[in-house]
């Protein structure tokens, strides 16, 4: 089964510099593009089995109107792509994967147990918008009340004079906000009355630059950098959303509890580069005598941390919080520290 891939959305790094966007949605209220990212839906008496069995969270926690972070195992040990589920019955499930593995998780997913699974990739636009602003502006949008909303919650509501929209209290900024899903028909028109309704609380377009920095800040991995289908959600730290409680038969449980028991040769830590220079993706983790103990996920210079910080997979000796490690930048070797998550506490 193949579904038409979505890689051809233009995808705007930055509109006036990361730094600047980075700290708008940090302090006030920006509003991301995102359509890119995917979205399917399983309905029928047999959805909830299909949804318990292919993730690695207790599908069986949630409530109507509540939305869950997970991950998809691979049957190898791997992960095919971390995703939110959205409950809106006990028989329906919204399910929104990352634009990239969109193929991946309809073949992991669409051919189980006759449910109706439907890939609605091209049918929905997104808006991500986020700041500590943000459900205010948005609420001048909506006779519903969705400034109280909980932290990982969502509303079918009517918006910016639009119907049925999927209004959730989710992001990846660490910053508070929503994320807005949206017939692609009217996603221009909801787009220009966001842009209007957040003047006043000087909301900003933002690009997938101040994306990354803002996510990074708060240790949310990316999939592809942190989280791929050679690393396990027990070595990346998300044994937090793979839950061995009873009827959670998910896709290699029983080996992923295995490993939680006897743990882990190698760990995704999160450190802070205490000399000078900058960890990038793939740059090689040494210890004191420049034997390599692992690798950089993702790093960059964090604009609200203003520290150069980072993320990667160790040998466990090393994985300790306080532990010194040391980045290889162009053949030298820069001293860090392993940090306890989020960098950002602010």
């Amino acid at each position: 089964m193949k579904w038409a891939p979505r890689w051809f959305f233009d995808m705007p790094v930055q509109f006036e510099g990361v730094n600047v966007e980075h700290e708008t949605v940090r302090k006030g209220v920006g509003v991301f593009d995102v359509s890119h990212m995917g979205e399917f839906r399983a309905k029928g008496p047999k959805a909830f089995a299909l949804v318990q069995r292919c993730t690695s969270n207790d599908v069986a926690a949630l409530v109507d109107g509540k939305v869950q972070y997970t991950c998809l195992p691979n049957g190898k040990g791997g992960i095919v792509d971390d995703m939110l589920v959205y409950r809106v019955s006990a028989d329906e499930y919204f399910m929104v994967p990352n634009a990239a593995n969109i193929d991946k998780v309809a073949e992991e997913m669409g051919m189980k147990l006759g449910v109706d699974f439907i890939n609605e990739s091209n049918q929905w636009s997104q808006l991500a918008v986020q700041g500590p602003l943000a459900l205010k502006a948005m609420q001048k949008l909506t006779k519903a009340s969705v400034e109280d909303m909980e932290y990982y919650t969502f509303k079918i509501i009517e918006f910016a004079g639009v119907k049925d929209i999927i209004f959730s209290t989710t992001g990846y900024t660490g910053a508070g906000g929503c994320e807005i899903y949206i017939p692609n028909a009217e996603a221009v028109n909801v787009y220009k009355k966001v842009l209007e309704a957040g003047k006043e609380f000087g909301i900003k377009p933002i690009g997938l630059g101040a994306r990354d920095t803002l996510r990074l800040e708060m240790g949310f991995c990316l999939y592809g950098n942190d989280i791929c289908d050679t690393t396990s959600p027990i070595e990346a730290g998300l044994g937090w959303i793979t839950k061995f409680v009873d009827g959670n038969d998910f896709i290699d449980r029983p080996f992923l509890e295995k490993q939680k028991a006897e743990g882990v040769t190698r760990k995704l830590v999160a450190f802070e580069v205490t000399g000078k220079g900058i960890a990038r993706h793939e740059y090689e983790i040494c210890d004191a005598e420049g034997n390599h103990i692992g690798e950089v996920t993702s790093g960059t210079m964090a604009p609200s941390v203003k520290k150069a910080i980072g993320m990667g997979y160790v040998k466990k000796d090393f994985s300790k919080v306080g532990s010194e490690i040391f980045i290889k930048v162009r053949d030298k070797l820069i001293s860090a520290e392993v940090v306890k998550l989020p960098f950002y506490k602010g």
